[in-house]
């Protein structure tokens, strides 16, 4: 549905977006994600017309967003724009769910069944009379969605859509946006900062840094296999390690990352790598376990326990790196784990993703 061809845009001497490219397809969520300031909401007012590229061409449908013969109006009554702080017009939640269709000349009786249609879709029937202003945030953000989707517009823009709002207020919106989506065939394109929501909601991710699309890919793939150390970091990957090839075989690679040697399913020619490693792929044992299978088996000395929740991050001193393990409360009491204790690690061998080492991307988070 929407193609990015190239695009630029500058504010005076600052370049916000650097040669943005991608294929967002019909029906699908595709989510940017990216550290702020980054130019994900730049780009969304561009496929808005709410703003021009400096260079560059946006196509939608296969027609140039910007050709002088296009119909603008036209255009933007396909597509709606949901904003990160909801807009609240001071007037009844009805009156601002029902002023697209107004601006559109819709017939009074068909306003009043689109617009109660969409009260009891977003959980808000019997707020019709009320002032939009005495609502909650999540609430707003409720109305502000139903204002854009009363319009069945083919493309829906969503600027960090639950950032302000509280777990039980985000669940409600990405219920709603999903439903939109996969009942209506309504195609999504959304910024959010929230990983976790990007893993949850998108088909297809792009990972945007420095004004680029450093990655873009199907949401499993992002996640599983980084391109870079920089959108590993980013994605939450705390094992992230420069490391040397000592040697290949069968399809693997042994990488020495400071006194510590693995095994990685890899052929990459590089023989400076990133080594990137889950913590959750780790397994702690608090003695040799002779039912321990991985390919990578190794020791090494408790430095510190992080508690995340109901989760924790036993981080443990190998050769000269230290890796981050996942393990359960409940686990670190079983074992007795305790800072200065000896412990092995136990890790397969595809669950080493290797990525090349370019200046802008080595070391150690």
């Amino acid at each position: 549905m929407i193609r990015l061809d190239a695009i630029s845009k500058a504010f005076g001497e600052k370049l916000v977006l650097d040669k943005v490219s991608a294929e967002i397809p019909r029906g699908k969520i595709f989510t940017i994600i990216g550290p702020s300031g980054q130019g994900k909401t730049t780009l969304l007012r561009l496929i808005n017309l709410l703003d021009t590229p400096t260079r560059g061409m946006i196509y939608f449908d296969g027609k140039s967003l910007h050709e002088q013969s296009q119909d603008v109006t036209a255009l933007r009554r396909r597509m709606g724009m949901v904003f990160q702080t909801p807009i609240a017009f001071k007037d009844t939640v009805f009156a601002n769910i029902a002023v697209g269709l107004r601006y559109r000349g819709i017939a009074r009786d068909e306003i009043e069944k689109r617009v109660y249609q969409k009260l009891d879709e977003i959980g808000l029937s019997g707020y019709e009379n009320r002032k939009a202003g005495t609502l909650s945030g999540g609430e707003m953000q409720r109305v502000s969605l139903a204002r854009v989707m009363v319009t069945e517009p083919d493309l829906l823009l969503l600027d960090e859509p639950t950032a302000n709002l509280d777990p039980l207020s985000t669940s409600k919106i990405e219920e709603l946006i999903r439903y939109y989506n996969r009942k209506q065939g309504t195609t999504v394109i959304m910024s959010s900062h929230d990983l976790f929501q990007g893993q949850r909601m998108a088909d297809m991710i792009a990972v945007m840094m420095g004004g680029r699309f450093i990655q873009t890919d199907e949401t499993v793939k992002v996640f599983s296999e980084p391109c870079s150390a920089d959108v590993a970091r980013f994605i939450g990957i705390q094992n992230v390690l420069s490391g040397h090839v000592t040697g290949r075989e069968d399809g693997m690679m042994r990488v020495d990352l400071g006194g510590v040697t693995v095994l990685a399913m890899n052929t990459l020619p590089d023989d400076r790598v990133i080594v990137a490693i889950r913590p959750e792929d780790i397994t702690l044992y608090n003695e040799p376990d002779g039912k321990m299978s991985a390919r990578n088996v190794i020791s090494g000395t408790i430095t510190g326990i992080r508690p995340y929740g109901i989760i924790s991050h036993v981080m443990v001193a190998c050769g000269q790196i230290v890796l981050a393990v996942q393990v359960t409360w409940q686990a670190v009491r079983d074992m007795s784990l305790t800072p200065g204790q000896e412990v092995i690690l136990s890790f397969k061998a595809p669950s080493v993703h290797v990525m090349p080492d370019d200046e802008s991307s080595s070391g150690q988070f």
